[in-house]
């Protein structure tokens, strides 16, 4: 099969190829919002601890409410229920839009609408990743996971970029209300969908924990998840820090660090389109185990340099190896994952991957002021190393 048909073949689906258009434009004011945010908070705050509350307001409801996240995308059809999240989304980013534009803004208002929006982001997250299950047969699974993270990725490398451009020139409230506009592209292709919308089939004793049994019942999936959860706290935080670091490492601005994000983004896109190229899932946990180790060296190189242009290099092999981690397990927990318990198996790898960030954000903005960036990442990169080996090795000889 040619590359370009092998990497794209999902798309031959109609209704995941709508899901799929919708998500590009939406995702890229996803992450305009996503830098706009941070620069504004970090321009108000001038504190790298703020930056973590904000980070940890919008994560710590998948902590809270992720399972039971799941166990809603098990009940409901799935479809309307991302429906739903896609049009509190919106509000929440008109209403932080309006406020900044507005000269009105605080930083209080933004930890409000964060959590706001991580709550939706509780429901949201297991819906989406159950509803993709549903728009493609079994077999082409997989390469839609990948091209969604692909998506993902691609909105990352291009999103953060083009906020550190617009951020200086039309403020922070504007890209907020870009993003509020860029909800519409996805609330429109869910209406233009022409299959069904069942309520997923439900077993008589099946509840909370049935996604978590399944889960630790499985070696190799267990060992993935503890990975995750590594990253989650050790890793993932180099994101919260990168203001810090263009600014005061870097001696940057708003654009420098827009470019830094889209390096990591660029890196992450390569990452999940190496994925989707793969033509089975076999082997997915040897590429979870090397690409963990990786991330570790990633963060650890990004300790050493003090330069724009060896930075960026750097953020890009951070961004392939932690994406390569991500999606990877991301797709074999789907790929293994019964139709009727893939909204509790995806709302674990979510509370995992996403509720665990708060605590990790927390704790290297807390670090950082009291340390220095540098410090945190150097101790971070350690850290995963030392922590992660032993597991890395068990899930690389359980491979097939």
């Amino acid at each position: 099969m040619k590359p370009l048909r092998l990497l794209f073949r999902s798309l031959g689906c109609r209704d995941y190829r709508l899901y799929f258009t919708g998500q590009v434009v939406s995702l890229h004011g996803t992450w305009m919002q996503h830098v706009a945010q941070a620069w504004l908070v970090y321009r108000l705050s001038d504190s790298n601890l703020m930056l973590g509350v904000v980070s940890a307001a919008s994560l710590l409801p998948s902590l809270v409410l992720g399972l039971w996240g799941g166990v809603v995308a098990d009940r409901v059809p799935r479809r309307r229920l991302f429906l739903l999240c896609q049009w509190l989304s919106l509000a929440q980013a008109l209403a932080l839009g309006l406020l900044a534009a507005g000269g009105l803004i605080r930083v209080w208002h933004v930890v409000v609408l964060a959590l706001f929006a991580g709550i939706v982001h509780a429901f949201e997250i297991p819906a989406r990743h159950a509803l993709v299950g549903t728009l493609v047969p079994r077999e082409l699974m997989h390469n839609a996971v990948a091209l969604n993270s692909s998506a993902f990725n691609l909105a990352r490398a291009i999103g953060p970029v083009t906020a550190g451009f617009l951020i200086p020139r039309i403020g922070e409230g504007a890209v907020f209300l870009v993003n509020a506009l860029s909800y519409g592209a996805v609330i429109f292709a869910l209406g233009r969908m022409r299959g069904p919308d069942p309520v997923p089939e439900r077993h008589a004793r099946d509840g909370l924990a049935d996604g978590l049994r399944h889960v630790w019942r499985e070696p190799r999936l267990r060992a993935a998840v503890v990975l995750i959860a590594l990253s989650s706290l050790l890793a993932n935080p180099y994101l919260v820090l990168l203001p810090e670091y263009a600014r005061h490492v870097l001696a940057g601005g708003a654009e420098d660090y827009g470019v830094l994000v889209g390096a990591a983004g660029l890196g992450a896109l390569a990452g999940a389109l190496g994925l989707a190229l793969r033509e089975s899932p076999r082997g997915l946990e040897r590429l979870i185990a090397v690409s963990s180790l990786m991330v570790a060296v990633a963060l650890g190189l990004l300790a050493i340099v003090r330069v724009l242009p060896l930075a960026l290099p750097v953020l890009f092999l951070t961004g392939f190896f932690l994406t390569s981690q991500v999606a990877g397990t991301n797709t074999f927990l789907q790929v293994s994952a019964p139709d009727r318990l893939r909204g509790r198996i995806m709302s674990l790898f979510s509370v995992v991957f996403i509720g665990f960030s708060p605590l990790g954000n927390l704790a290297a903005g807390a670090l950082a002021d009291l340390l220095g960036v540098i410090a945190v990442l150097a101790l971070s990169s350690a850290t995963l190393l030392v922590l992660g080996m032993p597991v890395r090795w068990r899930l690389f000889r359980r491979s097939g």
